[in-house]
């Protein structure tokens, strides 16, 4: 069966500032049956512990991305050339209970994205919502190899008494078997800390860890080639926060920390997964009451179209 191959609605088409607020215009489809990647929404704040806001985050996101175009001109990619691409909106999330939301998460990617052989690309929404989406993962690939851009390890064991926050998804699915550890790192970490050992625990899980003082001042193009290596053939999902760059870049986000890294330094991450076998990808950790320009939810849908562009079966136009 021919797939349809969804284009972007064009700035001569309706001007940019008109029409339904989609993922760069694209159409909006109840369901991902016959996509090859969609952009879905996750409007979720109660996993929070600071500055609340990021269940707004995918609406802004969407908002901001009306600039965007079809074809990366720096990488020369043609995503919409090649795979069929839409938004089929938000999850239903529970906003007066987190884990019937980690409940409804988990379902919805497994019975109505991932069981369509569909790759997603997720808008945040708080960062607890990679724990279901990586468990969701695990049931179709098994244990994924991780790239994770943060400020800080989200690897707490708990927050407030609770095992399931924002803090602490990667040490749940790592206890969970969603993760390989041996196929994990995480770039940006910084901040100050609860103890001298806080970013210790992933380390003794097998994960590479790069703090950003390890970023500062240079180009991350080889750190990629290190983690491409690291990655081999095996299924890859990237998980980026927002706060791991510098706030003066984004500062509508709910726990920033200063000294992040550089737009392009994330560029440069995102576009260094090209050749990886990706199987998801989420942008999480926006808050537009704190982004009073839009600066923040601009950036984000710009580094989410990188993530489309990187995705396998993408084509290039030399």
């Amino acid at each position: 069966m021919t797939k349809t191959l969804h284009q972007p609605l064009g700035g001569n088409d309706m001007p940019r500032f008109g029409g339904i607020a989609t993922m760069m215009r694209l159409p909006h489809l109840e369901s991902a049956a016959g996509l090859d990647a969609c952009f879905v929404g996750i409007p979720m704040d109660i996993g929070t512990s600071n500055r609340s806001g990021t269940r707004f985050g995918p609406r802004q996101i969407r908002t901001e991305s009306v600039m965007l175009r079809p074809y990366n001109m720096a990488t020369r990619a043609a995503p919409f050339d090649s795979l069929s691409i839409a938004d089929i909106g938000d999850v239903p999330t529970n906003p007066f209970d987190l884990k019937d939301s980690v409940r409804i998460i988990e379902a919805f990617f497994s019975e109505k994205i991932l069981a369509h052989d569909v790759l997603p690309l997720t808008l945040g929404g708080d960062h607890t919502l990679v724990l279901p989406i990586l468990r969701a993962m695990a049931k179709k690939h098994g244990p994924v190899g991780l790239i994770h851009v943060d400020a800080h390890a989200d690897i707490n064991d708990t927050m407030f008494g609770e095992k399931i926050a924002h803090g602490t998804p990667f040490r749940r699915a790592v206890e969970d078997g969603a993760i390989d550890p041996k196929r994990a790192v995480q770039i940006g970490l910084r901040g100050t800390g609860y103890a001298a050992d806080d970013f210790d625990w992933p380390r003794d899980q097998g994960f590479r860890v790069v703090p950003v003082e390890e970023c500062w001042h240079k180009s991350l193009t080889p750190l990629m080639e290190e983690v491409r290596t690291l990655m081999g053939d095996g299924p890859v999902y990237l998980s980026f926060d927002i706060d791991s760059l510098d706030p003066a870049y984004a500062p509508g986000t709910g726990t920033p920390e200063i000294g992040g890294l550089t737009v392009p330094q994330g560029i440069e991450i995102i576009r260094g997964c090209r050749g990886l076998d990706l199987v998801g990808c989420d942008l999480v950790e926006v808050s537009p009451p704190y982004d009073t320009s839009g600066n923040t939810a601009i950036t984000a849908a710009n580094l989410l179209f990188e993530m489309l562009c990187v995705l396998p079966g993408v084509i290039y136009r030399v």
